[in-house]
């Protein structure tokens, strides 16, 4: 075959190819501009979502932001009013100490006072008592017996039917510790710190009072309300300072 022929049979071939390059070419862009619009699509779903989840995140720190804020608020009012309380306890012994001072200045006797009640027991105590009821001391035994076994429901139907039966009863404080006691011991602190603060309140000169005092200062810590917790130690070693109690309080408050 003629050399200078042979070029021009391969020319065909070249045009081709450079056609079909141009055409792969074509095809290439358009897969790429394909690529650009679904990633320009993506980038804008992904800054949607990124804002969502960026409102999502502000409105979880908001919230928590408000449930802080919530605590140190009512940790601030428990303490003020377990400080008011305290407070109240000392003005209480106070009152009471001016008052046994104003007697003694005006001469008055208390065992004269209980003379003229027992001088006549009928109306003081037989008067108030139901027939077919238990006299005040049964029912504390009862109580006690019912507690000592675990028993708290049913000894606190014993402790119960005492204040309401004798509210003046000589036993009406040592009824409404042991009631509070129940509480503590079927750990349902909140309730025994109600029953507890009757007893501090009603009772002043109750010998339960300072064990009264101690047990609610343990009920505040069972469920964590330490401010109050400290409040009542320090009361207790303050208006009884010779107390048993005192002397843990003091272990307490260190």
């Amino acid at each position: 075959m003629n050399k200078k022929i042979t070029p021009f049979l391969f020319l065909p071939f070249l045009v081709l190819s450079a056609c079909a390059s141009k055409q792969d070419l074509v095809v290439v862009q358009d897969d790429l501009q394909k690529l650009k619009t679904e990633s320009a699509a993506i980038k804008t779903q992904s800054a949607g979502s990124y804002s969502d989840v960026q409102q999502v995140h502000d409105e979880i720190a908001r919230l928590q932001g408000g449930i802080e804020e919530a605590a140190h608020k009512n940790g601030q009012t428990f303490g003020r009013l377990g400080m008011e309380d305290s407070l109240l306890v000392h003005k209480a012994d106070d009152l009471e100490s001016r008052l046994q001072k104003i007697e003694q200045y005006l001469g008055i006797d208390k065992k004269e006072q209980s003379s003229l009640v027992a001088s006549n027991p009928k109306e003081s105590t037989e008067s108030a008592k139901p027939s077919g009821v238990i006299d005040d001391a049964a029912l504390l035994k009862e109580g006690l017996e019912r507690l000592g076994k675990n028993s708290f429901a049913p000894a606190r139907e014993s402790f119960t039917a005492l204040l309401k039966t004798y509210p003046v009863s000589a036993l009406a404080d040592q009824a409404q510790f042991y009631l509070a006691e129940s509480y503590f011991g079927e750990k349902w602190y909140e309730k025994a710190i109600l029953e507890y603060q009757v007893v501090i309140a009603k009772y002043v000169k109750s010998s339960k009072r300072p064990a009264a005092l101690f047990k609610q200062a343990i009920s505040f810590e069972k469920i964590g309300d330490t401010a109050n917790a400290k409040a009542r130690f320090k009361a207790l070693a303050n208006v009884y300072p010779k107390a048993p109690e005192a002397a843990l309080a003091r272990k307490k408050i260190q």
